[in-house]
């Protein structure tokens, strides 16, 4: 199947797994605040798609090689086993959280964290500007060189700041404050997943070891 083929695929699908993921457990399409986090968050993705198929399909091709099934690396499989299980349950709440009214979140605090929610993707599409190598799997491929400038010049793993970002306000962009502790639970998960992927690239990426010493915060710049 084409590269072309796969993301007309996810891009059809992802608007009714989102569907399945909010609407059936809030029992309603009277959910704005699963519309409003949809509507966004596919416009953001069908536009970076498109801008990435035309600039860069070799990143697509990498990041659509993703998952536990797809890592190499024996730690990798267990850590992405979790996230897998803990987003799902995460994503299910809110809609739950709609249905029976555990929160009463303001209208402004959702427009507030959806905000944050867009930020974290921008950063997200920023750093696979900036890496054409920001792979869905951790590995060091043939040709792969250190990148050290843009965001990569600030915090060595921008694209999972960004991630952080947007999982810590999806819940409250979903109007759930029931939710924000299980999205905080895959925080813990993408730090180890990080110091695993460190370790990965110190020992098979030439060149990473000075880069760290060159950029000395890991994810939050002037903290850690």
């Amino acid at each position: 199947m084409t590269l072309k083929s796969r993301l007309l695929l996810r891009l059809v699908f992802m608007p009714v797994v989102w569907g399945f993921i909010f609407f059936l457990p809030a029992g309603s399409f009277r959910f704005w605040q699963g519309w409003a986090y949809v509507i966004i968050s596919f416009a953001l993705i069908l536009s970076a798609l498109s801008y990435f198929y035309r600039h860069d399909p070799q990143l697509l091709e990498r990041r659509l090689r993703r998952g536990w099934k797809q890592e190499t690396v024996r730690e990798q499989k267990l850590i992405m086993k979790f996230m897998a299980a803990i987003m799902l349950i995460a994503f299910l709440l809110p809609g739950l959280d709609h249905r029976f009214g555990w929160s009463n979140t303001p209208w402004w605090l959702t427009t507030v964290a959806e905000a944050f929610v867009l930020g974290g993707y921008l950063m997200i599409f920023r750093s696979w500007k900036s890496n054409s190598f920001a792979a869905g799997t951790i590995r060091v491929e043939a040709g792969q060189r250190v990148v050290s400038t843009g965001p990569y010049g600030i915090v060595r793993h921008p694209m999972y700041l960004g991630v952080d970002i947007w999982l810590l306000f999806t819940p409250l962009a979903l109007g759930s404050y029931f939710a924000l502790p299980v999205f905080a639970l895959l925080i813990p998960l993408i730090v180890v997943r990080l110091l695993n992927e460190e370790r990965v690239l110190r020992q098979e990426l030439p060149g990473y070891s000075e880069y760290c010493l060159c950029t000395r915060f890991r994810l939050v710049p002037f903290l850690w």
